[in-house]
C-alpha cells in the first residue's frame, strides 16, 4: 500500500448545526465560524494541506450552500482541490462517510471533522495504519478535563486540588484513516461513533494512533473564545498554513 499523501483524498464532514454555538450558527454552518478571522474549516483543511494533501471532499448539509459559496470564492494554493458533496441536512455521520467512501470509488481515505484542531503528525498516522493492516485506523488523545479535581482521603478529607487534570483514558481524537472496505460497515442512518466503529473494534479492524500533543475541539462559544486567545498569543498551535 502506498503512503503517498498526495494520493490520499481527504473527507471532512461539515453537515452538522452545531447547536451549542447557536449564536454563530443561526446563520452560518459551523464549519464557517470564525477563528483568526477566517472559518474554522479554513484551519482544518490547512492542518492537511501543509503536510502534503491535496484533495478535499467537503461533506455537506446544513446550510452547505454558504459553504459551497465560500469554497468557490478561495483563492486555493496551487495543486489543492476542495470540492464539495451534499450529503443532505439530517444525515448521520455514519450516513455521510458511506456517501464519501462510495464517492472515493473503492480509493482509501483520510476523514476528520470541521470542528477539530490538532497538531497531528498525519504522516506517522499514516505510516502506522499501513503498519498494521487493519481497515481503519482512529487518532485518540488524552484531553484535559473541564473542572478541577479535588483530592480526598481515605477519611474523605480535601488534602488539594488539581486545576485541569489531563484524562487517564483515551478518546476519539478525530482524524482518521480508512480503507474502502470501511463503506461495509455504514449504514445511512447509522452515527460513526457508534455502531460502525464499534463494529470495527469488535472485530479487531480498528487500531489507534496516539496523539499527546495540541488537540482542541470548537464545540461551544466558550471553546472559540479559547482558541482566539491562543492565536492572539502567537502562531497556531495546531501548526496549519499562513493566514
Amino acid at each position: 500500500m502506498s503512503g503517498d499523501l498526495q494520493v490520499l483524498p481527504v473527507a471532512i464532514l461539515c453537515g452538522g448545526r452545531g447547536t451549542r454555538l447557536s449564536e454563530r450558527t443561526e446563520s452560518l454552518p459551523k464549519a464557517l465560524v470564525e477563528v483568526g478571522g477566517v472559518p474554522i474549516l479554513w484551519h482544518v483543511i490547512g492542518i492537511y494541506a501543509s503536510q502534503g494533501f491535496r484533495e478535499f471532499l467537503l461533506l455537506t448539509g446544513y446550510k452547505g450552500e454558504q459553504i459551497t459559496d465560500w469554497v468557490g470564492g478561495v483563492e486555493w494554493p496551487e495543486g489543492v482541490t476542495v470540492t464539495c458533496l451534499d450529503t443532505g441536512e439530517s444525515t448521520e455521520t455514519g450516513g455521510r462517510v458511506l456517501r464519501a467512501a462510495e464517492e472515493m470509488s473503492g480509493r482509501r481515505f483520510a476523514l476528520t471533522y470541521a470542528d477539530g484542531l490538532a497538531d497531528v503528525d498525519l504522516a506517522s498516522e499514516l505510516a502506522e495504519h499501513e503498519r498494521h493492516g487493519c481497515l481503519a485506523t482512529m487518532t485518540v488523545i488524552r484531553p484535559e478535563l473541564q473542572f478541577g479535581l479535588a483530592r480526598i482521603d481515605a477519611d474523605d478529607r480535601v488534602h488539594g486540588f488539581e486545576e485541569k487534570p489531563v484524562l487517564d483514558g483515551w478518546v476519539n481524537g478525530g482524524f482518521f484513516v480508512f480503507e474502502p472496505e470501511v463503506q461495509h460497515y455504514l449504514a445511512e442512518d447509522s452515527v460513526l461513533e457508534r455502531e460502525p466503529l464499534e463494529s470495527l473494534a469488535a472485530e479487531a479492524q480498528l487500531r489507534a494512533f496516539k496523539h499527546g500533543g495540541f488537540w482542541r475541539c470548537m464545540d461551544t462559544y466558550k471553546d472559540r473564545q479559547s482558541l482566539e486567545d491562543l492565536l492572539g498569543e502567537g502562531p497556531a498551535p495546531w501548526g496549519g498554513w499562513d493566514r
